[in-house]
């Protein structure tokens, strides 16, 4: 055998037994790693080995004294050889001891493993995904405040750090599936509600695409979506539309929860100034306002004495955290902030207060619109210093769709104290933000100001 096949054998041989250790060290770690703090295992795990430890006492004694009271039997001497008494009793304490822990510890991870299965993810550990969990679960109390698609970006994001979501939505939608079904049952537009369930599910796969699935040259079924037939079919059902979305959450294993501002049939109302005129024009309802050229002067509710759904009110008097927007500024931010109760519960809260400044205008509605125009344009409406932190979108790249153009931030806007900027910007869909950029910003900012050396404004 030459020096070099040696050496090559030697060097195999080596790497297997690092190989070995390396897994075994890495197994040790894995096993050392559920006694971390914030897990929730230990002290269970400490009520079992005390339980296991009592039940051992107990059958102890009971052989201890049928050791020391029967006759002498045949059976005596196995008892005796299967103590271990022709050892030292230290030396049984470990031997005893030591099978007992490997023997708990073996049956507590197969028994783990066993009942975890159907709902483990492949490839991910069980502490791994049990640390995840208690992480969200000890996460900020977070509403967020809108509609629409930028709503249901926001909550993608947010669930990968907290569980404890309330999305607040508005029930002014009177366009498509939803509000055939607000004129035909006389419920609630159910289409914000559905996009936001979807987007806060557990698994976005087959289940979340049938609720969002839409029906296509079906007649009595065209343009309508599964989601919304099954909220209404719920709602009709309970008897509650409340209770409709609720259970709804359930079926997608929905972590969070999803409030319409409130209950009552409320209308939009917009005047819209024309171009290249003085006049204006008063449209009613939220899909013909953006139908509608010209620059929208105001919104307002019919009526506009509608109470604010109880849960909400208590959602943001406790929240850490109240997001508002992104969102199309008049239809889907604004008709939740125009309910007079939800305005004020916001006004008090001590949650720090977020607004997200949309990537790109939206035809009808914000054409030519910049950051400072954004905020100017809430602040009118609902009054000067709401919000704590204006978030904007400073990176212009990639192409929009037609007759949108970037929102971009201008002088006024920086010389707002409140202004924050940062790349948000979705390179597949450049004219929506990236969801987990713009969790991680919001919760990035959120603990600086609340940290220990943060200050509360």
């Amino acid at each position: 055998m030459t020096i070099h096949r040696k050496t090559a054998i030697i060097l195999t041989v080596t790497d297997r037994r690092n190989s070995r250790l390396s897994r075994f060290w890495q197994g040790v770690h894995r096993s050392i790693r559920w006694l971390y703090p914030g897990l929730g295992v230990k002290r269970w795990l400490l009520m079992l080995l005390a339980g296991i430890t009592l039940v051992g006492v107990g059958l102890a004694i009971f052989l201890l004294d049928i050791y020391r009271t029967a006759p002498d039997t045949w059976w005596l001497p196995l008892l005796s050889l299967a103590s271990l008494r022709f050892l030292a009793r230290p030396l049984r304490v470990l031997i005893f001891g030591g099978l007992g822990v490997i023997l708990i510890v073996v049956g507590i991870w197969g028994l783990n493993r066993s009942i975890l299965k159907p709902f483990l993810r492949p490839g991910r550990a069980v502490v791994d995904q049990l640390a995840e969990y208690r992480r969200r679960e000890r996460g900020p109390r977070v509403v967020a405040i809108g509609g629409g698609h930028g709503l249901s970006t926001l909550l993608r994001g947010l669930k990968e750090h907290t569980h404890n979501l309330t999305a607040v939505v508005t029930v002014a939608d009177d366009g498509g599936s939803s509000g055939e079904l607000r004129r035909t049952m006389g419920i609630l537009p159910p289409g914000d509600i559905r996009n936001c369930l979807a987007a806060l599910s557990n698994d976005e796969a087959l289940l979340t695409q049938l609720f969002q699935y839409r029906f296509s040259g079906a007649p009595g079924l065209n343009g309508h979506s599964f989601g919304n037939l099954f909220i209404s079919a719920l709602s009709d059902i309970t008897g509650s539309f409340e209770e409709a979305i609720a259970e709804s959450g359930r079926v997608l294993s929905v972590h969070g929860r999803v409030l319409p501002s409130t209950l009552h049939n409320v209308k939009l109302v917009a005047d819209v100034r024309l171009p290249n005129t003085p006049n204006e024009v008063r449209v009613e309802g939220e899909s013909r306002i953006p139908q509608i050229a010209g620059r929208v002067r105001r919104v307002w509710l019919e009526p506009n004495n509608a109470p604010a759904f109880p849960p909400v009110i208590q959602a943001i008097l406790s929240a850490d955290v109240i997001v508002i927007g992104p969102g199309s500024l008049y239809t889907s931010i604004l008709p939740n902030l125009l309910v007079p109760d939800l305005l004020a519960a916001v006004r008090v809260s001590r949650a720090v207060k977020f607004y997200i400044c949309n990537i790109a205008t939206q035809p009808g509605e914000t054409e030519t619109y910049t950051c400072s125009d954004h905020v100017r344009a809430l602040e009118d409406h609902i009054g000067p210093g709401l919000v704590d932190v204006v978030i904007c979108n400073d990176t212009y790249e990639g192409k929009l769709t037609e007759g949108s153009q970037w929102v971009r931030v201008d002088e006024a806007a920086r010389r707002d104290p409140r202004l924050y900027c940062t790349d948000l910007l979705d390179r597949e869909h450049p004219w929506r933000h990236d969801s987990r950029r713009l969790a991680q910003t919001i919760m990035d900012l959120y603990y600086e100001r609340t940290g220990p050396l943060g200050e509360r404004t």
